[in-house]
């Protein structure tokens, strides 16, 4: 380890081998960080933190603060981060309540300056929240999907794996997976193409992706209408299936059609 002298650091604190712990930081008893992660000065890490190895948490940030939810009444909990992530700048993220305990950040994902995230939520794997971006509680986000920055989740909303999201965008609805999202309202504005191609995805996979869409956002079915001839008529693939339980387990609503053409 290498605390520096000028940091207020719990003696019950668990602090793995290799980590360094920069000027001005504050760090409570119930925290474990995990080997090799750095963090930087004027960093305030509350009771419940788990932070993963090799991480990264820039100055100024804030884990696991008390809920901002007037039903806190005290209780244990936790804010758990897996490995590799980064925390950037004044970012914020408050610990669970009662209802899940836990908020659940994923490894390999960024989260980047003045960032908001509130109790309850679940954040995959690989995601970027970028700049300023506002998640209410009891949020979750997919693995490597995409938030663009100022933009303000509403509470309980579901954002699905591989979405793309503008920045400035208001999430009111679920967002499915694989789409790219934008405009206000927010709609679907076709299929996350580039993003899908980066990550392997194959040509023949990604038409599979479209054609699945159109007929939700295109042909003029409603939701039902559009999950039953998906499920007649389409072959079957992990993708298809991911969309459909995305829908059907999706409280809120999914978002909008409005997308010009669905090829982007």
């Amino acid at each position: 380890m290498n605390i520096h002298p000028m940091t207020n650091v719990h003696p019950d604190a668990k602090i793995g081998e290799g980590v360094k712990v920069e000027a001005f930081t504050t760090i409570e008893g119930n925290v474990e960080i995990g080997e090799g992660t750095w963090i930087g000065p004027n960093v305030t890490i509350f009771n419940g933190a788990r932070i993963g190895k090799n991480c990264k948490v820039f100055p100024g940030a804030v884990i696991s603060g008390i809920p901002q939810d007037l039903k806190f009444d005290g209780e244990e909990s936790t804010v758990e981060i897996g490995d590799n992530t980064t925390i950037r700048e004044f970012a914020t993220i408050s610990r669970g309540t009662k209802d899940r305990g836990t908020t659940k950040i994923g490894s390999n994902t960024l989260i980047m300056a003045y960032v908001h995230i509130a109790h309850d939520c679940v954040i995959g794997n690989r995601c970027i929240l970028v700049n300023s971006v506002q998640v209410a509680g009891h949020v979750e986000i997919d693995d490597w999907a995409i938030v663009g920055g100022a933009t303000a989740v509403h509470q309980f909303v579901k954002i699905g794996a591989h979405v793309m999201i503008a920045g400035g965008s208001l999430i009111r609805k679920d967002v499915p997976p694989y789409i790219l999202a934008a405009r206000e309202p927010l709609s679907f504005a076709g299929v996350n193409i580039i993003g899908l191609r980066r990550r392997g995805f194959t040509n023949e996979k990604i038409a599979a992706i479209q054609e699945i869409y159109r007929n939700i956002y295109h042909k003029g079915y409603n939701n039902s209408k559009a999950q039953e001839v998906i499920e007649e008529s389409l072959p079957e693939s992990e993708e298809k299936e991911l969309i459909l339980n995305f829908i059907r387990k999706s409280d809120r609503g999914i978002i909008r059609g409005g997308a010009d053409k669905d090829e982007q």
